[in-house]
């Protein structure tokens, strides 16, 4: 990956409501979550869990920034995450919110106050103690952090306020109902960082790492290269989930950068490194049946799709973007390109996101219907099959980025099925880096991109024209179920709101679902109780060589 864009230090002026998805939406390679993993995690119950060794994980990207609260690539934060606790932890099997820095805590019955009780004796890695006022500190600097901190800012949208209520007490008030934040401190994005770390620039977070009371600390950092994290000592407050109790197993862990899938996976069938993040479906057959274990999970949130600026003459009109979407064979594209067990959208939302609906009627290929609606859209085909209409050709660039190898072959069968239908399709490449100032600038027809959270919320800070509505939606009912679903404590009415959300995005073909993205890791049998957690990254706590 490139450096950084000039973005992070020009320091655009923006509500940080508005901007909260961009930095999820760099989630595109691998990510996972909640069920259908291939185990309980690699090795498990084989032998004695002893203590000691180096895991070293090749992963396929760096994004340019070490610090949790502004990382959103997967392949960084499986390193950066290590370094930080957070206030909660959420159960993958079950979506439980449970203790971890916060050992209790109440929220009001508007779901406008939530007030923590901190665990004491704990310490940042400068040794300096977890007190209230330093999460109030936190999540103060939170809307400071710039465009890289989008993801947090969006968490803490509408705060009020942040308040000491005594040493290991704090409460956080919001404006409005904010039913999602109880899971956001679960996030990296929220993890806690030391007052020191609080006083850096952003800037400096990024290319330094955090401060964080995590039960690893940064030793090195090379961009594009490798990030090197070692055990820290006398840890003692991991999170409810974990079994170990005190310090991690592990000594050291390394984190390489190799971006050809192909390297690694001879690098992991040779012993060079232990694990490798984003197994393609190229390597698979290689990999089965040696001293290799593939996990693999579905990735919560917004599917992987095709974001459409709705703003854009061609697709305004809601026949074209339903043409699209019934343009588009899913089953196709996830048994062609995606790794074994890959899953066709079935929703907006990914089968693992609580209260996901099941959708595959509205989303079912149907190529006659696609030509159907463009005829009545006035797009009649040309000698050469693409349509057009007033003499313009119908055309559309889709804009990619390269942090995954299933994205140019996903997309060149979009740019096949579309063809076949009438519809030109011209694919541009841009640099990773270059993410969040293509949504800002609006220069896009469609984006191909998915967002991770294990939470329904997701929806309303990626499509609610009220916040950073990146797609260019226009006001509508859309936005009275997403504002609703965030207001109400009511699980079942929650559901009911999330359930309309779901059907008016994809009925409306504001956006079109395409795969639900799995992550698949290789990981040596050597390397025993690697685990995701529930924003399906990895948690290396408990993990442990023999």
């Amino acid at each position: 990956m490139t450096a950084l864009p000039d973005f992070r230090h020009s320091r655009p002026a923006f509500s940080t409501s508005r901007w909260a998805p961009l930095a999820a939406l760099l989630t595109t390679s691998v990510l996972l979550t909640a069920c259908g993993s291939s185990g309980d995690g690699s090795g498990s119950g084989s032998g004695q869990p002893k203590s000691g060794g180096t895991l070293t994980f090749a992963v396929g990207s760096d994004a340019g920034c070490v610090d949790p609260q502004q990382s959103g690539s997967n392949e960084s934060i499986y390193s950066v995450r290590q370094t930080v606790d957070s206030l909660t932890d959420q159960d993958p099997k079950t979506g439980k919110i449970v203790p971890w820095l916060a050992k209790s805590w109440n929220i009001d019955s508007k779901a406008t106050t939530f007030t923590f009780r901190l665990r004491s004796g704990v310490t940042f890695s400068d040794g300096s103690k977890l007190t209230a006022q330093v999460v109030k500190d936190n999540f103060d600097a939170v809307p400071k952090l710039g465009p890289l901190g989008i993801l947090a800012q969006g968490y803490l949208s509408g705060v009020k306020s942040t308040t000491v209520v005594d040493p290991l007490s704090v409460k956080v008030t919001f404006k409005q109902p904010n039913a999602q934040f109880l899971q956001a401190t679960s996030t990296h994005s929220l993890g806690i960082e030391s007052a020191a770390s609080v006083k850096k620039t952003p800037q400096r977070k990024c290319s330094d790492g955090a401060i964080g009371s995590g039960p690893f600390v940064l030793k090195k950092y090379v961009q594009n290269q490798s990030i090197t994290l070692a055990k820290r000592t006398s840890y003692d407050w991991g999170s409810s989930l974990w079994s170990k109790k005190g310090e991690a197993y592990l000594d050291k862990l390394v984190f390489k950068v190799v971006p050809e899938a192909g390297v690694r996976a001879g690098s992991l069938q040779s012993g060079q490194v232990d694990a490798i993040s984003s197994v393609g479906k190229a390597n698979e057959a290689a990999l089965k049946g040696g001293q290799v274990t593939l996990l693999r999970r579905a990735n919560p949130g917004v599917v992987f799709g095709l974001g459409l600026n709705n703003s854009r003459p061609l697709l305004k009109d809601a026949k074209v973007r339903q043409a699209i979407l019934a343009a588009v064979d899913r089953k196709q594209i996830a048994d062609t390109v995606f790794p074994a067990g890959t899953q066709p959208a079935t929703s907006i939302l990914a089968h693992t996101t609580p209260d996901y609906t099941d959708l595959s009627s509205d989303l079912a290929f149907d190529a006659a219907k696609a030509k159907s609606l463009l005829d009545a859209a006035g797009w009649k085909g040309g000698s050469d099959g693409i349509r057009a209409k007033g003499g313009k050709k119908l055309s559309l660039t889709i804009t990619w980025f390269p942090n995954s190898a299933t994205n140019q072959p996903a997309l060149e069968l979009v740019q096949q099925q579309l063809k076949a239908v009438g519809v030109d399709v011209v694919l541009k490449q841009r640099q990773v880096s270059e993410f969040a100032t293509t949504l800002q600038g609006d220069d896009y027809d469609v984006v191909w991109g998915n967002v991770t959270r294990s939470d329904p919320d997701i929806l309303r800070s990626s499509f609610s024209s009220q916040l950073a509505n990146f797609y260019r939606l226009p006001a509508s009912s859309l936005d009275t179920a997403l504002s609703g679903q965030a207001a109400t404590t009511d699980t079942a009415k929650r559901e009911q709101l999330v359930e309309q959300a779901q059907k008016l995005i994809v009925q409306n073909a504001y956006n079109v679902p395409v795969v639900e993205l799995q992550t698949q890791l290789g990981v040596s049998k050597k390397v025993h109780d690697l685990d995701f957690d529930s924003g399906s990254r990895i948690q290396l706590h408990d993990t442990w060589i023999g």
